[in-house]
């Protein structure tokens, strides 16, 4: 299959990048259906036979540390097929309660000179019922499942918390973790809910709405609420998000949305609205996890994500200080064989690590905590 894609991405460059992606998930979509397909999918990107690699975050077990980040299956239509390629988390949204089309076309735009994406979908969704019954139902096992929530166009800033909430209540039951996305560059005023006292707000709203779902459910499973930011931080706001987030009662965070920069990239690029992923969000994005891991002291878990291309960028993230990694833009750029890739490669590494340090016990974080 790596082959086959190399072949076709010719064609597919020509292709409307959305367009591209609706072909890709109704693939990926049928493969779900089709257990001997998973099968072939499996040997033909080198899944089938991947080493084991867990780590345990806020009390949940990941079986390996590479995910499929929000963004890709918006409404949760291809991941059980999209499992396949050994992902050991995927990550489905952004979620928004009511359906609504994001912003108008063209809305988003390939730069394969630096293997990035723009994009300005703005929650483009098919509502939470309809995500809901997608993610209902048989789950290939051990796969760890994210629900991404975010609020409609329609709501106000200062109504977001009852948007969440009920996002909540809908998706308590059948997802592993929830996060909450503040961070979307592509909807007006979206990240002032970033500010600290809104992220407290908001993410406390979540927490309590999680934890009575918890009682009334009679159980004890885990489900920790992460907080999607930024890249894009002036000076003293990366700290102030982080305490607001963790006074709210966040387990963790996803480290990093889009960026509205445009480094390395030309002038035809700084006019088109939208967020960047890719290549050039790569150090973007590692600067930020390192940042964050150094005010969090390492105390909660951080998924990284921006521009994985590459075994070598995703050890870079781990060695910022993220305990899992999340690709989308790489997948599209150097096809399913990634995955595997870099499954295989961080389990390497870490197994080299153990066999230098055999009394060291993996570390199991928690969550929650103060800065």
């Amino acid at each position: 299959m790596p082959a086959l894609y190399r072949a076709l991405w010719p064609l597919l460059r020509h292709v409307d990048p959305e367009t591209a992606h609706a072909w890709a998930l109704r693939f990926w979509r049928a493969v779900g259906r089709w257990p001997a397909l998973q099968r072939v999918v499996r040997r033909a990107v080198g899944a089938h036979d991947l080493p084991t690699d867990p780590v345990v975050l806020a009390g949940v077990r990941f079986p390996n540390r590479v995910g499929l980040a929000a963004g890709y299956d918006k409404d949760g239509l291809a991941w059980r097929g999209l499992a396949a390629l050994g992902f050991g988390h995927i990550e489905i949204g952004t979620v928004t309660p009511r359906a609504q089309p994001g912003n108008p076309r063209p809305r988003m735009w390939r730069v394969p000179e630096r293997q990035a994406l723009i994009n300005y979908l703005g929650f483009p969704s098919r509502g939470a019922a309809f995500v809901l019954r997608q993610l209902r139902g048989p789950r290939p096992p051990g796969l760890v499942l994210g629900v991404n929530l975010g609020k409609n166009h329609a709501t106000p800033n200062e109504r977001a918390a009852v948007d969440y909430m009920l996002l909540t209540r809908i998706f308590a039951p059948v997802a592993d973790y929830l996060v909450v996305n503040v961070s979307c560059p592509n909807m007006e005023n979206f990240r002032a809910l970033q500010n600290r006292r809104a992220v407290q707000r908001l993410v406390r709203a979540v927490v309590e709405t999680r934890t009575a779902w918890q009682s009334q459910a009679g159980g004890t499973r885990p489900l920790p609420v992460f907080v999607k930011l930024a890249p894009d931080f002036g000076p003293g706001q990366l700290e102030s998000t982080v305490e607001g987030a963790l006074l709210g009662g966040a387990h963790g965070f996803v480290a990093t949305n889009t960026t509205t920069q445009r480094p390395g990239l030309g002038p035809r690029w700084r006019a088109v609205p939208g967020g960047l992923s890719g290549a050039p969000l790569r150090d973007l994005s590692t600067d930020l996890i390192r940042r964050l891991a150094e005010l969090t002291r390492g105390r909660v878990p951080i998924i990284g994500v921006g521009g994985v291309m590459s075994p070598a960028d995703a050890q870079a993230k781990l060695d910022a200080g993220a305990d899992l990694i999340q690709v989308f833009t790489g997948l599209v750029y150097q096809g399913p064989g990634l995955v595997p890739r870099l499954v295989r490669a961080l389990a390497a590494r870490r197994g080299r690590a153990a066999a230098k340090a055999p009394t060291t016990t993996p570390t199991a974080h928690t969550g929650g905590g103060s800065p």
